[in-house]
C-alpha cells in the first residue's frame, strides 16, 4: 500500500519536471520510495551510464539508502544489484541494461572535490539540508548527460537556509515538483509507531522531524531542564560514570553521573576555569583534581569516562591511570543538542539541585539568532558540552544502541 504523496513520487519520472523536491516528517515514506523510482527511472532510460547517491556520509548513505534498497523483494526480483564496497559504488543490471550507482558523502566544504570531474545521468541528494552548498552545487553540474533529472529529500532545517531560500521557495521557476510530506503520510506506521517518533523529539526538533515545519532555531535550547532539576535518591548509585569538557584557559567540566533505576543523575560536578581564578593547572593537577573529586563521592573501580575528543594530553594522561576507562566523545553538536533534549524530555537524566553551574548553565544555553544555521551560542557551556558528549556517545536517549551495554 502507497500513499497519494508516494504514488507522485513514482509519476515524477514522466513528467516534465527537471527535478524533484521532497521534504517533511521523519519516517514520513520519502526516502524508500524515491531510491525505488530513481533506480527504475535509471534502468529504463539509460545504459551505460553513471549516477550519483549522496548523502551527509557515505556510511549513511549506505545504512539509509543502499542497504535498506537492496533488502526489498522488489529490487530482488526485477534487476542484479551489487554493492562494491571498496569502490563504494551500486552496480545495478537487468539483461543487457548495466548502470553504476556511485554513493557520495557531503559532510564539509572540501567534499565537493570527491564528485568533481564525474559525468552523471542523474543524482539523487538524500538529507540534502546537512550538505554544503558546494558539494550540492558541484553535484548537480554533474549531471550533464541528455535527460538528467535531479532527486532531493530532507527534513526541514532553518527557513534562512540556503536550500529552503533558493529550492523550495522557487521550486516553480526552477521547474521541480516539490512535495511536503508529514509523518501521517506514511500508511506503513502504525499508531504505536507514530507515537514512539513523537515521543523521540522535543524543541525545534519536534517542530521539524514530526510535524514538518521549516522553523527558526531560537530562544532557549533546553526549556525543559527545569523539570529535570531533582535530588537524587538516596544511597549509591547503581553505577558511575563521569563526563568532560577540557580546558586550559577555558573551563574545565566534570559531571558525576549516578545510575539509579533507569535514570542518571548528575549526582555532582566539577568546576575551574582558569580565566575566573586567574590561575591555570596543568593536566597533572587536573588528574589529581579528578581522582580527589571521585574519592569524595566514594566511587570505586573503574569509571567509564566520555571526554572531549580534543583534550589529546589529558586522554594520554587518563589512559595512563588504570581507573579511567576513555571513551572520546561523539562531537556533533546538532545531533548531540537533538539527544540531550530526548533525554531530558522523557526523564533519562536529572540534575541535582546541587550542580549549581550546571543549573546556571542550562537557563543560559540560547540558539544564536545570528547565524544562518542552528548553533548555540558560545558562552558559559563547557556543562553543557559535557553533557551532550555523555547523552551522544552512550546513546542513551536512542532506543538501541551498541553503547547501552555500558550503562
Amino acid at each position: 500500500m502507497i500513499s497519494d504523496k508516494q504514488k507522485k513520487i513514482l509519476a515524477f519520472p514522466y513528467s516534465d519536471y527537471d527535478a524533484i523536491i521532497c521534504d517533511g516528517a521523519v519516517r514520513s515514506g520519502k526516502t524508500s520510495i524515491m531510491m525505488v523510482a530513481f533506480i527504475d527511472w535509471a534502468m529504463r532510460n539509460f545504459s551505460g551510464q553513471r549516477f550519483g547517491i549522496c548523502a551527509k556520509t557515505v556510511g549513511s548513505a549506505k545504512q539509509n539508502i543502499v542497504v535498506p534498497y537492496m533488502g526489498m523483494s522488489y529490487a530482488q526480483k526485477r534487476y542484479n544489484i551489487k554493492w562494491h564496497s571498496q569502490d563504494k559504488i551500486l552496480e545495478v543490471t537487468r539483461g543487457p541494461v548495466r548502470n553504476i550507482f556511485e554513493v557520495f558523502g557531503g559532510k564539509d566544504e572540501s567534499s565537493f572535490t570527491l564528485i568533481q570531474g564525474r559525468t552523471l545521468a542523474g543524482v539523487l541528494l538524500d538529507e540534502v539540508v546537512l550538505m554544503p552548498q558546494s558539494f550540492v552545487h558541484q553535484a548537480i553540474s554533474r549531471c550533464s548527460v541528455d535527460g538528467a533529472k535531479l532527486w532531493f529529500s530532507c527534513n526541514p532545517g532553518s527557513p534562512t537556509h540556503w536550500f529552503y531560500l533558493d529550492w523550495i521557495k522557487r521550486h516553480k521557476e526552477r521547474n521541480a515538483l516539490y512535495l511536503h510530506f508529514q509523518m501521517r503520510d506514511n500508511p506503513s506506521l502504525s499508531e504505536k509507531t507514530l507515537q514512539m517518533y513523537e515521543n523521540n523529539f522535543a524543541g525545534v526538533f519536534y517542530d521539524r522531524y514530526i510535524l514538518g515545519l521549516w522553523v527558526l532555531a531560537e530562544g532557549i535550547i533546553y526549556p525543559m531542564y527545569k523539570e529535570a532539576i531533582e535530588k537524587p535518591p538516596e544511597g549509591k548509585a547503581e553505577r558511575y560514570c563521569i563526563s568532560i569538557d577540557y580546558g586550559t584557559q577555558n573551563a574545565f567540566s566534570v559531571s558525576l553521573w549516578g545510575k539509579y533505576g533507569k535514570v542518571w543523575y548528575i549526582v555532582d560536578e566539577y568546576y575551574y576555569s582558569g580565566r575566573e581564578t586567574g590561575v591555570q593547572k596543568t593536566d597533572t593537577e587536573y588528574g589529581d583534581e579528578l581522582d580527589k573529586f571521585l574519592d569524595e563521592h566514594g566511587v570505586t573501580g573503574t569509571v567509564y569516562t566520555v571526554i572531549d575528543p580534543s583534550a589529546a594530553s589529558f586522554i594520554t594522561l587518563l589512559r595512563k591511570k588504570s581507573r579511567y576507562r576513555v571513551k572520546k566523545a561523539k562531537n556533533d553538536v546538532s545531533d548531540g543538542i537533538r539527544d540531550t533534549a530526548v533525554a531530558l524530555k522523557k526523564g533519562l537524566i536529572k540534575v541535582s539541585p546541587v550542580c549549581k553551574r550546571t543549573i546556571e548553565e542550562f537557563g543560559g544555553y540560547v540558539w544564536d539568532d545570528t547565524e544562518a544555521e542552528d548553533r548555540p551560542v558560545k558562552v558559559n557551556d563547557h556543562a553543557m558540552d559535557n553533557i551532550r558528549y555523555f547523552v551522544a556517545t552512550t546513546g542513551l536517549a536512542k532506543e538501541k544502541t551498541q553503547h547501552q551495554a555500558i550503562l
